[in-house]
């Protein structure tokens, strides 16, 4: 059970997050500072770094948020499932649950626009993308143990998750730029595109 200091370092945390995120997609990344974040919840610098290591951080959480979810998903799949069919569905399990994981802190109007945020900010989207590979070594390895294989010795893992992650890498980039900016959106784009991998990989593209 949380104790009542655990509580109220939890809501500081969630505050500044919060503060963040609305900072981030009203002023810009680059124009907001960690004194900016901190003034807007009524905190000193300090206590923010007790939280976050910097902006770049507190720019990421939410999206953390939702790939801890997903890894835990991706493990609590049933044993029988093919990996790929494992990770198509806890990714959109994913998004199902999605009010549940990010609405505790903020809005899922501001989680959606902070992918905007991320994706036009250089400094934003290297570091999106190098967690990116963290996560997919993760979940290659979360593979390789339900599977029953050494994944430093099949490829097999891997190669999935490369193909995975670079059909959500495509679907977040085209849902990103799109005129729909919805969850229902990118969970439509998600299946759509997951169903045009075989065919995409093992098809002529050519049409006569």
């Amino acid at each position: 059970m949380e104790t009542l200091r655990e509580r109220k370092k939890q809501r500081t945390r969630d505050a500044l997050l919060r503060a963040a995120v609305e900072l981030f997609t009203t002023r810009g990344y680059d124009r907001t500072t960690v004194d900016d974040i901190a003034e807007a919840v009524d905190v000193s610098q300090r206590t923010f770094f007790r939280y976050f290591a910097g902006k770049e951080e507190a720019a990421l959480a939410l999206q953390e948020l939702a790939v801890v979810r997903f890894v835990e998903a991706v493990r609590e799949r049933p044993a029988e499932e093919a990996p790929m069919a494992a990770l198509r569905q806890a990714v959109l399990e994913g998004w199902d649950t999605l009010h549940e994981v990010i609405e505790a802190v903020v809005p899922i109007e501001l989680y959606l626009r902070m992918y905007r945020v991320i994706e036009s900010t250089p400094v934003l989207l290297a570091a999106h993308l190098r967690r990116n590979e963290e996560t997919e070594d993760t979940i290659a390895r979360v593979l390789a143990e339900r599977e029953g294989l050494d994944v430093a010795a099949d490829p097999r893992p891997r190669l999935a998750v490369a193909v995975f992650g670079g059909v959500m890498r495509v679907t977040e980039r085209q849902w990103s730029t799109g005129e729909d900016f919805s969850v229902e959106a990118m969970r439509a784009l998600t299946i759509s595109y997951l169903e045009q991998v075989g065919p995409a990989l093992t098809e002529s593209w050519r049409t006569r």
